[in-house]
């Protein structure tokens, strides 16, 4: 019995996989507005009825490719952070610092080649809403791996950040701010948490400027463009230059 129902989970999953592949390729030929899962299980050759076992409405496999798109993205960015500078055993603090730097270069390229690499996944994550759909609580875990791997950057150069300049955040915002760093970095100032936020949306931005067209003229060449503004994202963030 054990070995049926294994059989029967793993034909499941598979299925599950085939099912939001097709649905990514409807993403990719018609956009968020127009995927249904009548087409996606005419294109499989199932009937809508067996489908809707798997995902009982459009809104559900939204959510499931939302999640995805989010998980990728972070293991993509994860992935080029630990790449770039691996942690040293028994380094000390100042010299892991002196990495923030270059781990934020391959945090913010990661991100810019996903979006390059995958802009329907990119546009469904940070385009336009679709109409009548409201991502549900499950998807927040996934979208909060970016911004706390940026986070995270950051926090490896606690002590040796370069003391940034600028007014302080109204009381409305001084307040949410407040939470962010009670729950999220509570080791860090206030003043450097306000500033990732700034350069997290700063990078987004730059990112679906670039991919929804909007770049031109002054922004030419946009490789260089965009490896400009990433070192003045890590100025602005107090990033310690590299010792050499």
């Amino acid at each position: 019995m054990a070995a049926i129902r294994g059989a029967r989970e793993r034909a499941r999953a598979e299925l599950t996989q085939e099912i939001k592949r097709e649905a990514r390729r409807q993403l990719a030929s018609a956009g968020a507005q127009q995927l249904s899962l009548r087409a996606v299980a005419r294109e499989l050759g199932m009937a809508s009825s067996a489908l809707y076992r798997y995902f009982p409405s459009r809104d559900e496999l939204l959510t499931a490719l939302i999640v995805d798109a989010y998980t990728e993205l972070a293991e993509a960015v994860e992935r080029a952070v630990a790449a770039a500078v691996p942690a040293v055993a028994g380094g000390g603090r100042a010299e892991q610092a002196f990495g923030a730097r270059p781990r934020w270069r391959a945090a913010c390229l990661a991100v810019r080649r996903w979006g390059q690499a995958n802009p329907h996944e990119y546009a469904l994550l940070y385009g336009a809403p679709v109409p009548g759909y409201r991502a549900p609580e499950q998807t927040v875990a996934a979208a909060l791996r970016i911004p706390s791997a940026l986070l995270g950057v950051v926090r490896t150069a606690a002590g040796h950040l370069e003391a940034g300049s600028g007014r302080p955040p109204g009381p409305q915002y001084a307040a949410q701010l407040a939470r962010l760093v009670a729950q999220y970095a509570p080791e860090l100032p206030q003043a450097v948490v306000a500033r990732v936020m700034v350069a997290w949306t700063q990078l987004f931005g730059m990112v679906s400027f670039e991919l929804f067209g909007r770049l031109s003229g002054p922004a030419q060449p946009e490789e260089e463009f965009f490896g400009y503004a990433v070192e003045q994202m890590a100025d602005f963030l107090g990033l310690p230059q590299a010792r050499g």
